[in-house]
């Protein structure tokens, strides 16, 4: 009879430590950032305010 309750608790305190199952692991993804090119590069904006303040200045 005690082995028979030795039995039945250890198949008891298997079966809970194994209740969950194997879980996929968690992997979070790689955030990549990629850096742009623009086709204009820094030259469009300086272009634009001295055309601006050619236009300014020709006005008056």
């Amino acid at each position: 009879m005690k082995k028979l309750a030795l039995a039945a608790a250890l198949t008891v305190a298997a079966s809970s430590a194994f209740a969950g199952g194997m879980a996929e692991p968690v992997v979070e993804p790689e955030v990549v950032v990629e850096q742009t090119s623009s086709s204009n590069g820094g030259w469009l904006v300086p272009v634009l305010l001295i055309v601006l303040i050619a236009a300014a200045a020709s006005a008056q």
